[in-house]
């Protein structure tokens, strides 16, 4: 159904959104010790790389000797048969040089085992010692990444603290939302009190509260001309009488 499907992939990115946040908030706050052992784990592979160089060192050496032996051998030979020719012997000195060839040919066969031990050896040395360069460059590498980490995460949080904004128990932060809410209270108040007049005429009203107030101007005349006294009017002279 498209309802549940919509639902659900919802569900999915509100699970991953958070499940995100977690790993970024692991990140942070473990980060100096994630970069340590990204080193550490460095020199454990310098380690095997060391120890796998020691093994095809040692395998050269060892071949290297043994090849070493017999091209000794048939120098010595050689020299062995000279003897036997400068005595007269040539019987020894064909059999001397037979040892040779048996020599020359071990030399022959070790020749390129010992080559390839050889490469392999210089091979792994240098890798060794470019391992090593490595590493040192993330040793530095990692104390500045710490370094401009924390500036950061300091320099963030006063931007946070400034605004008001970020971690729950940020002492500003929790001023603006006790400010939002007595906002949002005002604002709720004068939205009741606008629905409470709501239906009101406001012309009506005025024109009630003058007739009111005329009402009782009038009545206030009224009882002014009631307690005037009546003025008598003045005596006639008499007849005859002198003005």
């Amino acid at each position: 159904m498209p309802f549940l499907s919509d639902v659900f992939g919802r569900l999915g990115r509100v699970a991953r959104g958070t499940a995100n946040q977690g790993v970024d908030a692991l990140e942070d706050a473990t980060f100096e010790t994630t970069v340590k052992q990204t080193v550490a784990d460095m020199k454990t592979e310098l380690n095997k790389v060391i120890q796998a160089s020691a093994v095809a060192l040692s395998n050269y050496n060892r071949l290297d000797a043994e090849y070493q032996k017999y091209v000794r051998q048939s120098q010595e030979w050689k020299d062995r048969a000279g003897q036997a020719l400068d005595a007269g012997n040539e019987d020894l000195a064909r059999k001397a040089l037979a040892k040779k060839a048996e020599c020359d040919q071990q030399v022959a066969s070790m020749k390129t085992a010992v080559d390839t031990a050889q490469q392999t050896s210089d091979k792994l040395k240098q890798q060794v010692i470019e391992l090593k360069r490595k590493i040192e460059e993330g040793e530095r590498t990692a104390t500045t990444l710490v370094a401009r980490k924390n500036a950061a995460s300091a320099q963030r949080k006063v931007a946070e603290a400034m605004s008001g904004v970020g971690n729950a128990d940020n002492a500003f932060s929790a001023l603006n939302r006790f400010e939002e809410s007595v906002s949002r209270e005002e604002a709720t108040a004068k939205a009741f009190d606008q629905l409470s007049s709501a239906g009101k005429d406001d012309d009506l009203e005025a024109q009630f509260a003058s007739l009111g107030a005329h009402s009782v101007d009038s009545e206030l005349e009224a009882l002014k001309k009631e307690r005037q006294k009546p003025t008598l009017p003045k005596e006639l002279p008499a007849p005859g009488a002198s003005s």
